[in-house]
């Protein structure tokens, strides 16, 4: 690990003019390029206390080992040296917008004298009209099959053209009507130009002036009784309705835009972007990438704009508008540095409000959701999971890794409906089925109620260990792991070995049976202190104890003046935080059913002998309590599961709530 010191520039050597610089291993690989207005400014934050700096930052500077810059005009030069050398070197350390494919268009060769329609990749050829990109080639090929039914335009290749024309025999399309088969004469050149001219148009958004033609069309066939014609000018109708349903006009103005949006944590981002051309969504990419420094949304859209436009691979295609969540801080030369590329005015904006703004909030959906996903997949590989226990165990000083976690949280509004959550991780993940809520009676505020529930849950667990040492097991050490439930009963599957992991009467596992190795509690000291003395008070020592606290992701242990930091890469914290927030959503959703059943009860909550399905066939059949109350006896009893008593019950209930007295029949 070198010092960054060794390698600083001396002062005053640096220049306060824009430019862009290199960082290099030892071996002499850039490993990471970037640009400044300021050189000076910029190079010498590099240089500051590294415990201050980002984590993929604090590892490049020491990975260095020397830094160079050049120095250029203005920040428009600036942006195309970085763009160059980010190409050219592949620096391991710059954020990498990139996929290990290119995007598929959809290709008109126009260029030649019977064009062709085609899935086309890679880069873009004069002569040729291209539509997308598209997410997948089978979308396109989805599209390409209704409308070849209209537009029946040449699909297949060079060779397979000039055979069939030797031949003077068709293709099956050319057969069903899919092809117009230029290949054999069937239409000229000049009729094959017309239908292929229509193709494009229809696919740059003039759809309805298309649909209105085949319409009139239609109609004059019908006039005329040439009803085969007119039939298959319907279907036509019907088949481009069909491909415009899958190609929605999002933005009713018809522009050409792409749509950016992010979402990230401290580590990684996610970034989605659509794009729109003729007011349509025509593709879709995105990626999830990794933070180098401690980049804000604005960064995120320069390395996005520097990258992915210009590349070699189909994305040359630079849209008139790019709209963004946020604009960069050198938003002006960016958007100048983009005009070159496409050779026209491009504008960089923020949408406020309408459909463009509508739509970069679904953009910005579609980039959470697949952040989620990203953080899912990592959670599910089990080399993962398991160095997660292991750094855990190490950071707490725990002797194995705690392949059981309980979680709690606490969940109120001003002492009101107080409840609390336990949720358990086996083996790093979630098992739903050990999951518990607690209903909190006597305590008002959070350190209260913790003790509460911790002192009801480790009852149990206390019950079942003294159950274990009469049984003659020492300690509830002894006790199978979660994962070996099966190994406690013998290999023919009969009575369990260790009576006290399986209830005799229903051959289930006990509840609260099998004790955690961690508990970790939703806050700071002040909680932690509180759950280590319900734990102390009730002789529970064998069960390890920590706290995370939100704000900066501290995790603090019992009688510990300062908390454990663990690195923001850990997969310890990682997996920390997902069962803290799994507590906490758990808790929540908890406290809303039980807030949301206190404002909508009703009288008919507390009558014995009435449960949830007949309280809402009742509600069902008369429609309101003021509709019921007004009901007799006779009436009630007509809802199937309703008798007499009940009926007279219920009417004794309603008639109190109101302060009068029932009705007699």
């Amino acid at each position: 690990m070198a010092d960054p010191s060794t390698y600083r520039p001396a002062a005053g050597t640096i220049p306060e003019s824009p430019g862009v610089y290199r960082f290099y291993d030892g071996t002499g690989r850039v490993i990471y390029v970037g640009k400044a207005r300021n050189l000076r400014s910029r190079l010498n934050s590099y240089f500051s206390d590294l415990l201050g700096m980002h984590e993929r930052t604090r590892q490049m500077v020491t990975t260095a080992e020397a830094v160079d810059w050049v120095t250029v005009g203005t920040e428009v030069e600036a942006l195309q040296l970085e763009y160059t050398w980010i190409k050219q070197y592949d620096p391991r350390f710059n954020v990498r917008y990139r996929d290990d494919k290119s995007y598929p268009y959809l290709a008109v060769t126009l260029d030649e004298e019977f064009p062709r329609l085609q899935v086309m990749r890679g880069a873009k050829r004069k002569g040729v009209r291209y539509f997308g990109p598209y997410s997948h080639a089978w979308a396109i090929r989805e599209t390409l099959d209704l409308l070849l039914r209209v537009f029946p335009a040449r699909t297949c290749s060079a060779g397979v053209f000039k055979r069939a024309g030797q031949v003077g025999r068709p293709c099956l399309l050319g057969y069903i009507g899919k092809c117009s088969a230029p290949c054999v004469g069937s239409v000229s050149a000049q009729q094959h130009r017309e239908i292929v001219d229509g193709f494009c148009d229809f696919m740059a958004g003039r759809t309805d002036t298309m649909v209105r033609k085949l319409e009139r069309e239609m109609a004059q066939a019908s006039a005329e009784l040439e009803f085969e014609r007119a039939a298959r000018l319907r279907d036509d109708i019907a088949a481009l309705r069909r491909a415009m349903e899958k190609q929605t006009v999002v933005l009713g103005d018809g522009t050409d835009a792409d749509v950016v949006a992010f979402a990230d944590d401290p580590l990684e981002a996610a970034v989605q972007v659509f794009h729109v051309r003729g007011g349509r969504v025509r593709g879709q990419r995105g990626w999830v990438v990794e933070k180098t420094e401690a980049l804000t949304i604005g960064d995120l859209v320069h390395h996005f704009c520097t990258q992915v436009y210009g590349g070699e691979q189909g994305e040359t295609d630079v849209p008139r508008e790019l709209l963004v969540p946020e604009l960069p801080a050198d938003a002006d030369a960016l958007a100048e540095w983009l005009s070159s590329r496409r050779g026209s005015r491009v504008t960089l904006r923020v949408p406020q409000r309408g459909d463009k703004r509508a739509l970069l909030e679904t953009v910005e959906r579609n980039a959470t959701d697949a952040l989620a996903r990203h953080k899912l997949k990592r959670a599910g590989d089990l080399t993962t999971r398991s160095k997660a226990l292991d750094e855990i165990s190490e950071a707490l000083g725990m002797r194995t890794a705690p392949l059981r976690i309980e979680c709690y949280d606490i969940s109120q509004i001003q002492g009101t409906d107080v409840v609390a959550s336990m949720v358990v991780f086996e083996d790093g993940l979630p098992r739903k089925s050990e999951y518990r809520r607690f209903i909190i009676r006597g305590a008002t505020d959070d350190l209260s109620a913790m003790s509460e529930v911790l002192r009801r849950r480790f009852a149990r667990y206390l019950d079942s260990r003294a159950e274990t040492g009469e049984a003659g097991v020492e300690s509830a050490t002894d006790l199978p792991a979660p994962a070996d439930l099966a190994g406690a009963l013998d290999g023919g599957g009969n009575e369990p070995r260790v009576g006290v992991l399986v209830d005799p009467t229903t051959g289930r596992p006990r509840k609260f049976a099998y004790p955690p190795q961690l508990v970790v509690v939703d806050g700071g000291a002040p909680q932690v202190a509180a759950a280590a003395q319900a734990l102390a008070e009730m002789g529970v020592d064998d069960v390890a104890l920590c706290g995370l606290a939100k704000r900066l992701e501290e995790v603090w242990l019992p009688d510990d003046d300062f908390p454990v930091i663990l690195p923001r890469t850990s997969e310890g914290l990682y997996l920390l935080q997902r069962v803290r927030d799994e507590a906490h959503r758990f808790a929540i959703t908890f406290h809303r059913q039980r807030r949301s059943k206190r404002m909508t009860a009703s009288a008919l909550d507390n009558i014995p002998g009435l449960g949830e399905v007949r309280r809402k066939a009742l509600l069902r059949h008369f429609g309101s309590l003021k509709r019921l109350s007004a009901a007799t006896v006779e009436e009630i009893t007509e809802v199937p599961g309703v008798g007499p008593r009940t009926a007279e019950a219920i009417l004794s209930a309603l008639k109190a709530e109101d302060g009068k007295p029932p009705p007699t029949d």
